[in-house]
């Protein structure tokens, strides 16, 4: 008789998760979850057909060979990205130039990078959304007290048509190679933009993507894709340390 008025109510609330009813209301996230794993799926392929054709191979050799040529050391070279860099600086715009300056430049550039800051926006709630994630905090790479020692190199960064970020045991660099759309025997030399060596070198710290100065301020360098951020997992060794030759 009791097994049958419990047929008859349904199951209790907070019952057994896999009752039908669980399962119908679990449904829905779960159907939106896998549909987000799928367009971030996609979204990745889409990602390495394009760093394929837009920094062809053959680039980041010749940057290890130039560098190795002049610092006599072992390198790690990675490919920064192109989208812009948030600032948190006082006396610099968020998009890090100097208050007061190219009012008129800086216009239309704000219209041209907030279809791409809004395109990127919306694929980072989606992935956080799909991750459980709520949080819509601004991300700012480029931290600082006024006239911080990292402007120096972020300066000289905005002018790279092609930055890559160069770390050795001893020394920090940014290369610019121009374009990396044609093929490396048809592009020029690489150029060392900015560069520094110890003592003068900041601290790196490649597993957290940051880059520390004695006055306190830091870049967090931004990579181009998952192709990078593949090539400098390739460097990580046991308990934190960099194998400067990478893995096998």
């Amino acid at each position: 008789m009791v097994q049958q008025e419990r047929d008859r109510r349904g199951p209790e609330p907070g019952g057994d998760p896999q009752e039908p009813r669980h399962l119908i209301e679990q449904a829905p996230t779960e159907v939106r979850r896998r549909a987000a794993e799928k367009i971030f799926a996609h979204e990745e392929k889409l990602q390495e057909k394009r760093d394929k054709t837009t920094v062809r191979p053959g680039f980041r050799e010749r940057v290890e060979e130039f560098m190795r040529g002049q610092w006599r050391e072992p390198v790690v070279v990675l490919r920064l990205s192109d989208n812009g860099l948030a600032f948190e600086v006082p006396g610099r715009r968020e998009d890090g130039t100097v208050k007061g300056k190219r009012l008129v430049r800086r216009f239309f550039w704000n219209i041209i990078r907030g279809v791409g800051v809004a395109v990127s926006y919306v694929l980072y709630l989606m992935h956080n959304s799909a991750a459980g994630k709520g949080s819509t905090k601004r991300v700012v790479h480029v931290k600082g007290p006024e006239n911080a020692m990292v402007l120096d190199l972020t300066d000289r960064l905005r002018a790279a048509k092609a930055p890559w970020l160069v770390c050795s045991p001893s020394a920090l660099a940014i290369v610019d190679t121009g374009t990396t759309i044609l093929e490396p025997a048809n592009a020029p030399e690489p150029q060392v933009v900015w560069q520094a060596r110890d003592p003068q070198a900041p601290k790196v710290d490649l597993r957290k993507r940051t880059v520390t100065w004695p006055d306190g301020s830091t870049f967090e360098f931004l990579l181009y894709g998952n192709t990078e951020s593949r090539h400098l997992r390739t460097f990580f060794g046991p308990e934190g340390t960099i194998n400067w030759t990478g893995s096998a």
